[in-house]
């Protein structure tokens, strides 16, 4: 009898085609799967998967690991819940091209756009490299759980090509945009997976700056899609507040007309212009209907705020009698804060001015709420802070004390930011139903002191395909599409995200029933013992990536066969 490296035996296997689910065995060897269907050959490892699922590594397009990858091998949390590829280097931040320097202004950069701790990145980076080529390099001669792949973001070559000009969103010469199209086809040539750029005013530096790349000229934008023509490959990412959307989108239309690349952009549900997403879902249907490779990233779940001592962000930031202790360890902050008489002084000061967006969420008791154990992402109006305090005849802000003060000041509320205007997610399920989106928005390895987002693969199996409750639900089949062959075909990773013969053999074994997400807590894990808020999930069986088993039952094997991915890879030819 022939053996093979690994069979998984009689699971229920969902193969990322769409198709119905069928029960079939998993034959891999050499890092590739080889076998679907009864298989006869012998494991050197067997895995029952009996009464589980089978299912394509999930491709995770939106991720900011461009500081971590450099000096982890692990790339958690999105290892943990089942990603097998991760693709960073997205909303034009990241750390190459770079001179000596700029350092320190990519490092304000990441930090302020992605809330990435300086003392991390400052200790974390070694900066063993200029030129994007250089930076690929070092990724690829780190070993690492899982896959990883770049993009060559524009604050960073906005800074390398214009220096402290760039930094200030001068316009930039004619000689200086030709430079950027050159730079930009070499690092695709190098191995980048496309360019990615931010053009929202949400997006600032850790010192309140706009960052670079906000109001960038158009001559400088088709500039860089020529040279991803030149190149002859790639990807655009883009992020915009659309408020001239005339102008903004009939210039994303232009570039993927000149470049001949798909270009996606982020989208959700705002608060501030709730209909917007209809109106760009009517523009982006348009333009797939000319055959524009246009697609929008939506998330299926709230852009959710985590509210705790622990965090970047919460109610009480800017009342002078916290502020006067912040800087304290936590330990010694809830002490005060429990002390006779604190909370009463705290709750009757009025707020400091000079911090609008904290200010704004502090009296947003109707969109506050208690995340709970498991975690409720879609939680009804009448279960918030605010729906509380009206029936118990409380002050609102005096249960928001009681939770951020609980369990020695780790407990946490959830903010829905985006994508929950009316308070469910049925504008989210329209979203993720148009054929003309993709699954994304994740954020991993970013965000780390406010939003946990990363759990979103979990999550689409567990509420979507399972437990909601609040309205429609989504089949299983298409979950697993939408973030495994969708997700790579939409990178140009054509060598993965399907379980058929020929394919990488990234799969995740997952015992469906169980599965469960975790509520989020906070690690101080990063370079300097910075922070970073942490999700785990129970009922991944095993994960492997490349052909060996990287996870078991959640714990890591301390096997490292992620590598870097340099550019676009071709569908294989059959087994």
């Amino acid at each position: 009898m022939a053996e093979v490296d690994i069979v998984i035996r009689g699971g229920t296997l969902v193969d990322g085609t769409g198709s119905a689910p069928r029960q079939a065995d998993v034959a891999i060897d050499k890092g590739v799967i080889v076998e679907v269907g009864k298989v006869s050959a012998k494991g050197r490892e067997e895995i029952d998967a009996s009464g589980l699922l089978v299912t394509p590594g999930w491709v995770d397009i939106h991720t900011h690991y461009d500081g971590q990858a450099t000096w982890d091998e692990r790339m958690t949390p999105s290892s943990i819940h089942g990603t097998t590829t991760v693709v960073m280097g997205n909303c034009g931040v990241g750390f190459a091209p770079v001179r000596k320097q700029d350092h320190d202004t990519l490092i304000r950069l990441m930090e302020g756009v992605e809330d990435i701790p300086g003392a991390a990145l400052s200790e974390g980076l070694t900066w063993d490299w200029e030129s994007f080529a250089d930076y690929m390099d070092q990724l690829e001669a780190r070993p690492r759980d899982i896959d990883v792949a770049a993009q060559i973001p524009h604050g960073a070559l906005r800074v390398y090509v214009m220096g402290e000009r760039g930094a200030k969103r001068e316009p930039a010469t004619d000689a200086e945009i030709a430079e950027m199209r050159a730079l930009v086809r070499d690092a695709v040539k190098a191995g980048a997976l496309g360019f990615s750029t931010t053009r929202t005013m949400v997006h600032r530096t850790a010192d309140g700056d706009l960052t670079p790349t906000l109001g960038a000229a158009d001559a400088e934008m088709i500039a860089i899609a020529h040279g991803l023509k030149d190149a002859g490959a790639g990807v655009l990412q883009w992020v915009s507040d659309f408020r001239e959307i005339d102008h903004e989108f009939g210039l994303i239309t232009k570039l993927v007309e000149i470049s001949g690349r798909p270009l996606s952009f982020s989208m959700v549900q705002a608060d501030v212009m709730p209909d917007q997403w209809r109106e760009l879902t009517t523009r982006l249907d348009a333009a797939a209907g000319r055959g524009l490779p246009i697609r929008a990233q939506v998330q299926g779940r709230p852009v959710g705020l985590m509210l705790g001592l622990q965090g970047s962000v919460h109610p009480f930031v800017t009342r002078p009698s916290y502020a006067a202790i912040a800087h304290q360890p936590l330990a010694e902050r809830v002490a005060k804060m429990l002390e006779p008489g604190f909370r009463e002084k705290m709750l009757a000061e009025t707020p400091e001015q000079g911090h609008p967006f904290v200010n704004s969420l502090a009296g947003a008791y109707h969109k506050m709420f208690d995340l709970g154990n498991p975690p409720n992402y879609e939680p009804a109006p009448e279960d918030s802070i605010g729906a509380r305090a009206k029936r118990s005849g409380e002050n609102p802000d005096e249960i928001v004390f009681d939770v951020l003060t609980a369990n020695g000041g780790t407990g946490f509320l959830f903010f829905p930011l985006h994508n929950s205007f009316e308070f469910n997610l049925d504008n989210t399920l329209t979203m993720m139903r148009n054929p003309n989106t993709l699954f994304g928005l994740s954020d991993g390895g970013a965000h780390v002191g406010a939003i946990c987002d990363v759990s979103v693969p979990t999550y689409m199996l567990t509420h979507w395909c399972r437990d909601r409750t609040r309205g429609e639900k989504l089949d299983l089949p298409f979950v697993v599409k939408s973030q495994t062959r969708d997700t790579a075909e939409a990178m140009g990773l054509l060598d993965r995200g399907l379980i058929a013969p020929g394919y990488k053999a990234d799969v995740n074994v997952i015992d469906f029933d169980n599965l469960q997400l975790r509520p989020p807590h906070m690690v101080y894990d990063l370079p300097s013992g910075a922070r970073r808020l942490m999700q785990e999930a129970d009922g991944y069986v095993a994960t492997i990536a490349s052909g060996v088993v990287i996870y078991r039952d959640g714990r890591h094997t301390g096997a490292l066969p992620g590598k870097l991915v340099r550019g676009h890879k071709e569908a294989p030819t059959a087994a």
